[in-house]
C-alpha cells in the first residue's frame, strides 16, 4: 500500500480475524482511517473505544468512503455480502476477503464472473484459532503467518500488489495458489481436522458414561479436540462451500480408518507398527522442513544417500526436469515487467522455489508452482519491496549472483545468503565489478557471503569478464537495467546467453555483438510481461545422455531438451568420444532452440577436451567424467579452474572418488586426466554436490559392485525426481535415510 494514497479501509465483519486485522493495521499506521460493520453492536463500540476504527455502521453508507473492503465473514456470507458492496462501492475500491473456501464464490452465482468480480481479490490468512469474537483480537496475529492470495484471470497487477502490501504491512508471508488448488489443500490440512476433531467430541458424547469419559480424559484429548471449540456457524459454512474437496478427502481418510479397523481385528501387530512409524516419520519430516530454522533442516537433510546397484540399462522416452537457469530468470524478469507472466515447465527444484521465496519477500504475488506452471504479477521494474529478512538463496550460486546486480539498483537495503555450501563460494567475481558501477555491496571476510547490499544509483561501464561467466554477465546486465547509460560486457568465451534472450523476450532491447563478444542494455526502459515455457534442461539431460552412452544396447529419447549453443558443450564432448546422439524436432520456443535427443550406445573413446567447449559444457563435468572413465584410452581436460568453485571442488570430488572405484585419475589445477577401464564399486562422497551424486549414480551403470553415495540431499535442488526418472529409464538406484 502507498502512504501517499491514504486509503481508507473497511471491515465487514469484527470477529477475532477482522478485527485482528483492524488492530494490525492501526498499529502499523496509525493516522490510518478504519472503519467497520458489523452485527455485534458491542463489538464495533469496543472497537471505537480502543481507537481501532473510527467509524462504524451500515454496509450501504460505509462502502462508497472505503478504498479497500476487506469481507472477514464465513465462506457463504462472502456470497451473500458481495452484490451489495459491489452495487455501493466506488469504481476504485478493491474488494478482498479471509474465507477459507473460494472456488464457490465463482460458482454460486451467474453475476460473479471473473469479469464482474475484477476488483475482488481473494485472500486466506492461515492463522486464527478456536476462540472468537473481537475480544480475541490481537494485533500481531498474522505476523510471521502465511497468508495464501488466489488471484484471478480478471485482476489487474495494481489491485493484486495493493492486498500483497496490506497483508505484508500485517507481517505477513503471502504466497499465491489457484482457488481450485487452495479449497483442495485446505480441505486435508485444515477442515478435515477439524471435522475430526468435532467428530471425536461427539462420538464420546454418546457413549454410555460419557461424564466419567470427559472427567478421565488425558491432555491428549485436549489438544485434539481443541477444534472443536471453534466458531459452529462459520465451520459449517466452509463445509457446505467445500462439499466436494472435503468429500474426497474424507473418503480417503475413513478408507484408512477401515484399513486400521481391520488391521486391529486381526491384531497385526507389525503392519499397525510399519504405518505408523510412516506417519511419524513423515510429521517429523514435514516439521523439519516447515518449522525449523533452516541450519537445523540442512543438518537433518545431509543425511540422504544413494545405493546404486550394478548393471542396468537405459531405454525408454523421458521428458527431464524444466531448466534451471531459465527458471530462475523467468521469476526474476517476470517479477520486475509490468504485467502478468505465464510460465509453464518450470523447474519445482528447492533451488528455483528459493528464488520464488525471495520475490514473494519482496511483495511478489506468485501463483503457484503447480505442476511446473506459474503466474507472476510483475510489480515493474522500481515496484520491488525492502525484504523483511534476509533472502535465502539455498545452494545456488545462480540465484544469488543475479540477485547481487538486481539488489544493488534498488532502493532498498537487503542481504543474501544460503546453505552451508553457498556461503564458501566466491562473490567478488560479482561484487566487484559492481562496485565500480557505484554499487554498495560487503561479502564476507573471504569474499564468501553473506551479501550486504546497500541500495545505490548505478552507472554503466564496459567490462571485460576475465573468465567466461553467465553468472556474472547476466549480473551485470540486471545491474544495467536499472544503471544510467550503457553497461557492456565482453566476455573472453562465448558462455551461456539466457538472459539476453529472455530480456528481448519481454521486450526489452540487448544489443549483441557475436564478433566482438559482447552484450549490452541501455537503462531506463521497461519489460512487458509475456509466455515463457522453460524447455528441458540439458544440464539434467546430461546424465542420461551419459547413462545410454555408455551402456550396451541402451536406445533413449529425451524430450523438449534446450539445445541453446551456448549450452550443448556436453552434446559436442559425447559426439567427439563416439557417442550416437542424433537430434530430431528442432524448434524455436519462447527465443530458445529445443530439440528431441536419441542416444544409442556406441563405444566411447579418450579425447584431449577442447578448451573452447569448457563454458559451453561447465555445470556437466562430473557426468562426462564418468563418461571418460567407460571410454578407451586416456581424456584429458585443462582450463577448467572453474570447477574448483562450484558446489564443491568438482575435480577433487570426483578424481575422490573415480579412485575409490578403481579408476586411473591424475588432477591438475585446472583439470584432469582419467585413464578409462573396469570400475568397482564402493562407497564415494558427493560432498553435498548434487551434481556429483547423480554422476556416481550414472557410474553404477558400469560398476561392478554396488556403489554408495553420501550427502546427496541437494539432488532436489536442481532434479526432484531424479532417483524416479533413474529408475523408470532402468538404472538400479534408491534413496536412503
Amino acid at each position: 500500500m502507498n502512504d501517499k494514497n491514504n486509503k481508507v479501509v473497511l471491515i465487514v465483519g469484527l470477529g477475532m480475524i477482522g478485527g485482528s486485522i483492524a488492530c494490525g493495521l492501526k498499529k502499523a499506521k496509525p493516522e490510518r482511517r478504519i472503519i467497520a460493520c458489523d452485527r455485534d453492536a458491542q463489538a464495533l463500540q469496543n472497537a471505537i473505544d480502543d481507537g481501532v476504527i473510527a467509524e462504524c455502521g451500515e454496509l450501504s453508507a460505509l462502502c462508497p468512503q472505503a478504498d479497500i473492503i476487506i469481507l472477514a465473514v464465513p465462506p457463504l456470507t462472502v456470497c451473500e455480502l458481495l452484490p451489495e458492496v459491489l452495487k455501493h462501492m466506488k469504481s476504485t475500491a478493491i474488494i478482498t476477503d479471509v474465507a477459507s473456501v473460494k472456488s464457490h464464490i465463482f460458482t454460486s452465482s451467474a453475476q460473479f464472473s471473473e469479469e464482474a468480480l475484477a476488483k475482488f481479490v481473494p485472500a486466506h490468512p492461515i492463522a486464527g484459532s478456536e476462540q472468537s469474537g473481537y475480544a480475541a483480537a490481537v494485533d500481531d496475529l498474522f505476523e510471521n503467518r502465511n497468508v495464501i492470495l488466489t488471484p484471478h484471470s480478471g485482476n489487474s497487477t495494481d489491485s493484486v500488489a495493493t492486498i500483497n502490501g496490506l497483508w505484508r504491512e500485517l507481517g505477513a508471508n503471502v504466497l499465491g495458489m489457484t482457488r481450485v488448488r487452495h479449497d483442495e489443500v485446505l480441505a486435508a490440512t485444515s477442515h478435515l481436522p477439524h471435522l475430526l476433531a468435532y467428530a471425536i467430541v461427539d462420538v464420546l458424547l454418546k457413549q454410555e458414561q460419557s461424564e466419567d469419559i470427559f472427567r478421565y480424559a488425558a491432555g491428549g484429548f485436549a489438544d485434539f479436540s481443541r477444534l472443536a471449540s471453534s466458531d459452529a456457524k462459520m465451520w459449517s459454512d466452509i463445509f457446505v462451500a467445500n462439499s466436494a474437496a472435503v468429500e474426497k478427502v474424507l473418503d480417503d481418510y475413513i478408507q484408512s480408518l477401515l484399513d486400521f479397523k481391520k488391521a486391529i481385528q486381526k491384531k497385526e501387530h507389525v503392519k499397525l507398527q510399519e504405518s505408523f512409524e510412516t506417519a511419524k516419520q513423515t510429521r517429523e519430516k514435514f516439521i523439519s522442513q516447515h518449522f525449523k530454522p533452516k541450519k537445523q533442516e540442512e543438518m537433518i537433510s545431509n543425511k540422504l544417500s544413494f545405493s546404486v546397484q550394478p548393471g542396468g540399462q537405459v531405454a525408454g522416452t523421458i521428458r527431464v526436469a524444466g531448466d534451471k537457469s531459465i527458471s530462475h530468470r523467468s521469476i526474476i524478469l517476470a517479477s520486475i515487467a509490468d504485467g502478468i507472466t505465464r510460465v509453464t515447465g518450470f523447474l519445482e527444484g528447492e533451488d528455483a522455489l528459493n528464488t520464488v521465496a525471495a520475490f514473494r519477500e519482496m511483495g511478489v504475488t506468485i501463483v503457484g508452482p503447480e505442476n511446473g506452471e506459474l503466474t507472476i504479477y510483475g510489480v515493474g521494474k522500481n515496484g520491488l519491496q525492502a525484504p523483511r529478512k534476509p533472502l535465502y538463496m539455498g545452494n545456488s550460486g545462480t540465484a544469488m549472483r543475479l540477485l547481487a546486480g538486481l539488489l544493488a539498483a534498488q532502493s532498498f537495503n537487503s542481504e543474501l545468503t544460503g546453505d552451508e555450501s553457498l556461503m564458501e563460494r566466491p562473490m567478488n567475481r560479482v561484487a566487484g565489478p559492481l562496485r565500480s558501477m557505484g554499487a554498495n555491496i560487503d561479502t564476507g571476510d573471504s569474499g564468501t557471503p553473506p551479501l550486504a547490499i546497500r541500495g545505490s544509483k548505478l552507472q554503466g561501464f564496459t567490462y571485460e569478464m576475465p573468465i567466461a561467466s553467465a553468472q556474472v554477465k547476466s549480473c551485470l546486465l540486471l545491474a544495467g537495467l536499472y544503471a544510467e547509460g550503457e553497461t557492456k560486457i565482453l566476455e573472453p568465451a562465448p558462455c551461456r546467453d539466457h538472459t539476453e534472450r529472455m530480456l528481448q523476450g519481454f521486450g526489452y532491447k540487448v544489443a549483441v555483438d557475436a564478433e566482438e563478444g559482447s552484450s549490452a542494455v541501455s537503462g531506463g526502459a521497461e519489460l512487458k510481461a509475456t509466455e515463457i515455457d522453460v524447455p528441458a534442461d540439458i544440464s539434467s539431460a546430461a546424465f542420461f545422455l551419459v547413462a545410454a552412452a555408455i551402456t550396451p544396447g541402451s536406445d533413449l529419447t529425451l524430450q523438449h531438451v534446450g539445445v541453446n549453443p551456448t549450452r550443448i558443450g556436453v552434446i559436442n564432448i559425447l559426439r567427439e568420444m563416439g557417442a550416437s546422439i542424433e537430434s530430431s524436432n528442432e524448434r524455436l520456443v519462447g527465443g530458445e532452440p529445443v530439440a528431441d535427443l536419441r542416444v544409442r550406445y556406441q563405444p566411447l573413446k579418450g579425447i584431449v577436451i577442447s578448451e573452447a567447449e569448457i563454458p559451453l559444457a561447465i555445470d556437466e563435468f562430473p557426468v562426462l567424467f564418468v563418461a571418460a572413465a567407460c571410454a578407451e584410452g586416456e581424456t584429458l581436460l585443462h582450463g577448467a579452474e572453474e570447477l574448483r568453485v562450484k558446489e564443491s571442488d568438482r575435480i577433487d570430488a570426483m578424481a575422490q572418488g573415480l579412485k575409490k572405484l578403481g579408476v586411473v585419475v591424475e588432477t591438475f589445477d585446472d583439470g584432469i586426466r582419467i585413464v578409462g577401464g573396469d570400475m568397482g564399486g564402493g562407497a564415494v562422497d558427493s560432498f553435498g554436490d548434487h551434481r556429483i551424486a547423480m554422476a556416481f549414480t550414472v557410474a553404477g551403470l558400469r560398476s561392478e559392485s554396488p556403489i554408495d553415495i553420501a550427502n546427496c540431499a541437494n539432488v532436489a535442488t536442481s532434479f526432484p525426481n531424479f532417483v524416479e526418472l533413474a529408475s523408470e529409464v532402468g538404472m538400479r538406484v534408491s534413496a536412503l535415510k
